[in-house]
């Protein structure tokens, strides 16, 4: 048997009061909505359940502030996407680089790199250097700016604080914490790929 529609405005009201049973309902009704817009604009390393359940606890801890001026699915709209979008720009600022997003040469690379110190045969040198453009993608521009300049481009300190401005202490800080976040970022691929 179909389910009577929802009087949204009264299903508010008890709700707003601390009636569960009213909350239960407003969930199941508004969760077909919510779902649709996270599958649209679902970020890649985001669960799209834990994203449905980050949208539904803003909207209830937010209930006090919807006015009525709009349908409520209009408002839930707002929030969905506002959720999403902030959580693709946590994504973009914090980029991950995973073990799944190589290629088979990359990981052949990675584990050669794992095992041993000596020079690479020249199908995995050009895998090398995807990997080194992986782990530079992983950093935020200034950071990938000093390491392309000082060991890509194999400019000294003083070339460098003369293109950029940025005193010599600075670059020499900056590549190092750059060198230790993609350091970091390559741990977490070998991590990945040991059982």
């Amino acid at each position: 048997m179909d389910e009577p529609l929802l009087d949204v405005g009264a299903c508010l009201a008890r709700v707003r009061e601390g009636d569960e049973d009213s909350a239960r309902r407003l969930l199941v009704h508004l969760s077909p909505l919510v779902l649709k817009i996270v599958r649209a604009h679902l970020p890649r390393r985001t669960s799209e359940e834990d994203l449905v359940q980050a949208v539904f606890v803003k909207v209830f801890t937010r209930l006090d502030q919807f006015r009525g001026q709009v349908p409520l699915e209009h408002w839930v709209s707002r929030i969905a996407v506002n959720t999403c979008f902030n959580e693709l720009n946590r994504e973009r600022v914090r980029p991950e680089l995973r073990h799944a997003d190589l290629s088979e040469t990359e990981v052949e690379v990675i584990q050669n790199l794992a095992q041993d110190t000596g020079e690479l045969p020249l199908e995995q040198a050009l895998g090398a250097r995807e990997i080194v453009d992986k782990l530079l993608a992983q950093l935020n521009p200034a950071d990938r700016l000093v390491i392309s300049l000082l060991h890509l481009e194999g400019r000294s300190i003083d070339e460098i604080h003369q293109r950029t401005g940025w005193s010599a202490t600075l670059v020499k800080v900056r590549a190092f914490r750059a060198r230790l976040k993609m350091k970091k970022h390559l741990q977490q691929l070998l991590k990945e790929r040991t059982p």
